[in-house]
């Protein structure tokens, strides 16, 4: 179940984050993680690959690093596929 904590990013992305209406894990899990990054992109910020891979792991309760690479090929592809 998802709680309204604030997702665990670094103060830039929690600025951007919050710029695009996302403050909680219940924000973040009712858009999922390719969309939100989206919404930053689309606001004009320059995020990093990390942010999408930080917000999916948030999602999954585990760390970034610990997605696999097709994970991340998957998260990425599906981001592209949105713009």
């Amino acid at each position: 179940m998802a709680d309204s904590k604030p997702i665990n990013v670094g103060p830039k992305s929690a600025a951007w984050l919050r710029q695009v209406g996302v403050r909680t894990m219940d924000d973040l899990t009712a858009l999922g993680s390719v969309a939100v990054f989206a919404k930053v992109r689309k606001a004009g910020f320059k995020p990093s690959l990390n942010l999408l891979y930080s917000l999916e792991g948030a999602l999954r309760g585990c760390h970034w690093t610990a997605l696999s690479a097709d994970d991340k090929t998957r998260l990425v592809t599906e981001a592209n596929a949105i713009e």
